[in-house]
């Protein structure tokens, strides 16, 4: 009976380190600055890999960060079984923007913060990095000019590439460089791929079909600067 009871007293102990006010308070203001940190992600993402699962999945790892730390506390025990247990998770998505993860260690931050109970310093450090990244989104910071594109071409098996295209890339472009070359087609047809500049954007469609003209009507592909593409 004694020691019943003094097992009873042992968990009464463990649920008064925190409050249902530190609780509703913690998770709440995680939520929120979570929920913040999100609509910047949705607001300022370019291209067509945009998530609304990965979107959702900031808030939820802000959220369960700051639960985690709540739950931890000071006790270094509690910390290496969550290391133990979390070991056993595999991560197979690959992340598909570097600024992604970005945001990741973003909402993880202040899920610690808002865990520990640095409730301002959450909520200043959200604000302030966030901020920066709608300035850097509407100045369109660090953006360089493609001026490079890549040009795919299908020519009949052995022909030579630079001698047939040669009069098109003399009227079109102000650049040209061979980069691979490969066989296709079961070894009927030859893809050259170019790296070139054209002396006027406005001149693509006249360049694809220029080639076109010359290579029988083939496959031929123009495909912008890396920083511009988003597959």
């Amino acid at each position: 009976m004694d020691e019943l009871i003094k097992e009873m007293e042992r968990f009464r102990d463990l649920t008064t380190a925190f409050t249902f006010t530190d609780v509703a308070l913690v998770l709440t203001l995680s939520f929120v600055l979570s929920v913040l940190a999100a609509t910047v992600y949705k607001l300022t993402h370019r291209g067509t890999s945009y998530s609304q699962s990965f979107a959702q999945t900031l808030v939820l790892m802000g959220m369960v960060t700051a639960f985690i730390m709540l739950v931890i506390g000071s006790n270094i025990a509690r910390a290496f079984s969550l290391v133990g247990a979390l070991s056993v998770i595999r991560f197979r998505n690959a992340v598909k923007e570097t600024r992604d993860v970005g945001y990741m260690f973003l909402t993880m931050a202040i899920g610690m913060a808002c865990g520990t109970r640095f409730y301002m310093l959450a909520a200043i450090a959200d604000v302030t990095v966030l901020a920066v990244l709608v300035f850097m989104h509407k100045t369109d910071l660090f953006s360089r000019r493609v001026a490079e594109r890549a040009l795919r071409v299908r020519l009949p098996a052995g022909a030579d590439a630079d001698k047939i295209l040669e009069p098109v890339f003399r009227t079109h472009l102000s650049e040209s460089r061979m980069v691979a070359y490969e066989t296709v087609a079961g070894g009927t047809l030859d893809e050259v791929v170019f790296t070139v500049i054209l002396k006027k954007a406005s001149e693509a469609r006249a360049l694809l079909e220029d080639v076109r003209k010359i290579n029988g009507n083939n496959k031929v592909v123009l495909v912008v600067g890396q920083q511009e593409v988003d597959l």
